[in-house]
């Protein structure tokens, strides 16, 4: 541990360790006294519900700049929206952080605790219709938040934010708090209260926090354009622990989606060790997939202990050849060419072979050898191309967009997407998370092809029992 991290950890550690009885209590309550009420509210057993579109609480007195706030949160079906700080008195301005704990609600990349257009989250730690804690803290530049007690936002506010319609007064300042419910069902709130932090505390925690530079980060500008920031194919792997996962995420903007390599020589060969693996990983802030490697994966694992992930993904790397040879093709002394264009035919051939696997995600797409990568277009002509998307299409599988190995080009990118083929983005790190993990390959083809949010994959999150 390096002496900046130890210094933040010590900084964290003392702001958790302090009771909320030795900071000075600046607000509690949620009376129809102290909040400017509009649309369907109700006050119920010392709760402040908020029911439907467009509905409002205002905190009526004080301005706010350093604080934590804290709240307990209940939400039922449907019912989503947000909490604003350093609002005005109309409820505008300042930063909004998401309620959002509906899994079949299209927008899936704004969930609970997300401090929204800037760090967006695509997992959420509570159910509907069960009570969660929230903290929301801030400290000078620096915004955090916390549910039931774990971290899911460290963001310090940058002297020159990068900001666009309509986030532009996504701003710190100083001001009010506003409850807004956007979605059709309820949101409790009980035992709303405000501390506050002074200056002098709030300087030691931002100090310790690096602010980014937005000028030209691509990752702020998907969460300002409200674009999914999700890497769908990261693995544990040398020095990447979940911890440094964690760590790593937060500091990027960009959420993970950690998946173990599962099959004959990986590190999961049965199901006791998938159950394993969940049972240390389900109440990390990562969606969890599963890498189903070689083509017997499909016997090795029950379709039970499978369906314990989000998703499962698989590639075509591996596969028998026509003399029966087990062919790993990013194996040089694997690959056994005698006839380049039979070998291709045979790469696309066993492509569309795997696509008929039970799996949600098709990674490392349309991979060549290194003996062929240096004429990828050329192989992969216009007929290859329609096999191989027509395939894709009648899968139903997404398509992944590869950092790694900066695959698919264009071209296929772009046939997918006419065929209604949905996308993800992976790293596939080696080891730690690389440059790749920025997504700069995904986010090129994005811009390039006109991807929306609307065209990426929709994982099927759970969470812990």
């Amino acid at each position: 541990m390096n002496y900046n991290t130890l210094l933040l950890f010590l900084s964290i550690l003392f702001f958790v360790s302090c009771s909320h009885s030795e900071k000075k209590e600046l607000f509690t309550g949620t009376s129809a006294e102290q909040w400017s009420l509009s649309g369907e509210t109700l006050l119920r057993d010392s709760s402040l519900i908020l029911k439907g579109e467009n509905t409002k609480a205002i905190l009526k007195e004080g301005k706010y700049k350093n604080f934590d706030l804290y709240a307990e949160v209940y939400t039922t079906p449907e019912g989503k929206g947000f909490i604003s700080f350093h609002s005005d008195d109309t409820g505008n301005g300042g930063y909004q952080v998401a309620i959002h704990n509906d899994r079949n609600d299209s927008i899936w990349w704004r969930m609970t605790g997300s401090l929204l257009s800037v760090r967006n989250l695509t997992k959420s730690f509570v159910r509907e219709n069960e009570w969660f804690d929230m903290n929301i803290r801030v400290e000078g530049q620096l915004i955090r938040i916390f549910i039931n007690g774990k971290p899911v936002v460290e963001y310090k506010e940058p002297d020159a934010p990068f900001r666009i319609a309509p986030n532009t007064n996504a701003l710190l300042s100083e001001g009010t708090f506003t409850l807004t419910s956007t979605g059709k069902g309820e949101i409790h709130f009980r035992n709303i209260t405000v501390y506050e932090i002074d200056e002098k505390e709030a300087g030691l925690a931002a100090q310790n926090v690096l602010a980014g530079d937005e000028s030209n980060n691509d990752i702020i500008r998907l969460h300002q354009e409200d674009f999914p920031v999700l890497d769908y194919h990261v693995h544990l792997k040398g020095s990447l622990t979940k911890e440094k996962a964690a760590e790593e995420s937060m500091k990027s903007g960009i959420n993970y989606a950690i998946a173990p390599n599962c099959g004959i020589g990986f590190p999961i060969t049965e199901n006791a060790q998938i159950y394993g693996f969940l049972d240390t990983m389900r109440t990390q802030p990562f969606i969890l997939a599963m890498q189903a490697e070689g083509r017997e994966w499909v016997t090795t694992f029950s379709k039970e202990a499978r369906d314990e992930f989000d998703y499962v993904f698989t590639d075509a790397l591996t596969f028998t050849d026509q003399k029966g040879r087990r062919t790993r093709l990013w194996i040089e002394d694997e690959v056994w060419i005698e006839d380049e264009q039979q070998y291709m035919d045979l790469i696309v051939d066993k492509i569309c072979e795997v696509l008929q696997e039970p799996v949600d995600i098709y990674v490392n797409p349309c991979y060549l050898p290194d003996q062929m990568s240096d004429r990828y277009d050329e192989f992969w002509t216009e007929a290859r191309m329609d096999k191989f998307i027509d395939a894709l299409a009648k899968s139903g599988k997404a398509l992944e967009i590869n950092e790694l190995y900066n695959i698919p080009n264009k071209a296929i990118l772009m046939k997918a997407k006419e065929a209604g083929v949905k996308f993800t983005f992976g790293s596939n790190n080696i080891d730690v998370i690389p440059a790749a993990s920025m997504l700069a390959y995904s986010i090129r083809m994005k811009n390039e092809c006109g991807l929306t949010a609307r065209d990426m994959y929709k994982p099927k999150i759970k969470i812990e029992k």
